[in-house]
């Protein structure tokens, strides 16, 4: 049996974090760190796997249009559509809602801040964070992510 994230906006991540530690439950991949470094590149390992951020402006996917479904770059589990995706202005690419049960929410209160972390929910590699500031947007979220952490596939259109 899988625990996903089946509660809503109002189940608090830290509870869901909980539930899945006591649970005992684990992740459809799971890899030790030897595993993770030998097939992660050093940034994408320091992003993944230690909760790191790449720098504002600099990422592959933050300003492509190309059609297509992003993929976890760790495991290649779908997480986004391209058709959710939207200019945010904050340097990373944004989308305003995930693929269904894709994403593990976690509290993270490091930077002095309150947040939101999203995680993979198929092998828990760190994406980035989710806003309550997708103004405009048909959820109202802005999810923040890595484009390190993730892979294109391309749809074609014909």
């Amino acid at each position: 049996m899988k625990l996903r994230w089946p509660f809503g906006r109002h189940r608090r991540p830290q509870e869901w974090a909980a539930t899945r530690r006591l649970e005992g439950m684990a992740y459809d991949v799971e890899k030790t760190d030897e595993e993770w470094r030998a097939e992660l590149s050093p940034q994408e390992y320091q992003v993944l796997r230690q909760a790191g951020t790449e720098r504002a402006f600099t990422g592959e996917y933050t300003d492509t249009e190309t059609t297509g479904i992003y993929r976890c770059k760790a495991c290649q589990a779908k997480l986004f559509e391209s058709d959710t995706k939207f200019h945010s202005g904050c340097g990373w690419p944004s989308f305003y809602q995930p693929l269904s049960d894709t994403i593990e929410y976690i509290d993270d209160s490091t930077m002095g801040m309150k947040r939101t972390e999203v995680r993979c929910a198929n092998c828990g590699s760190h994406l980035g964070h989710v806003f309550p500031d997708g103004y405009g947007t048909p959820t109202g979220d802005r999810y923040c992510i890595n484009s390190i952490s993730l892979t294109l596939e391309p749809v074609d259109p014909a």
